[in-house]
């Protein structure tokens, strides 16, 4: 079973400085209020290959490890990644598109759920949702 999710918002800042922002995973915990630790395990520096170990919140509020790998790296364009651990493992991408003199950023995650995750796809769909949803508090962070 897929689960997908996806928004869009404009952001007032040009592309390269929000790509810059969302390239790094670790500015995450800026915007992102599910995410509650991330840094960098591997990788020079953003780009391709560049692991990061980053805890989330869980059910009862409990830190649970949900560790991303970035798979795509187009400067200024996209940004694609997936989970490398945790229960569920997303893939998920930002894509930037210039905008009125801004950056248009589509956040897009989606997850395979097999066997006896499937009895999970409410609960990932809402998570899902919300983390899409976050977009705002990143336009809220660029602009602020």
């Amino acid at each position: 079973m897929k689960i997908e999710a996806g928004n869009e918002v404009v952001v007032e800042r040009p592309p390269a400085e929000v790509f810059a922002f969302l390239a790094d995973a670790e500015n995450d915990t800026a915007w992102r209020p599910g995410v509650l630790d991330i840094a960098r395990v591997s990788g020079a520096g953003p780009g391709a290959g560049a692991r990061y170990r980053q805890g989330v919140k869980g059910p009862g509020g409990r830190r649970v490890d949900a560790d991303v790998e970035t798979t795509a790296y187009e400067p200024d364009r996209l940004i694609g990644f997936r989970g490398t651990a945790g229960p569920v493992r997303p893939e998920g991408r930002y894509e930037l598109a210039p905008a009125d003199g801004g950056t248009r950023v589509r956040f897009a995650l989606a997850a395979e759920l097999r066997g006896l995750k499937v009895a999970m796809a409410p609960a990932v769909r809402k998570t899902m949702a919300g983390e899409v949803g976050h977009l705002e508090n990143l336009k809220r962070v660029l602009e602020g």
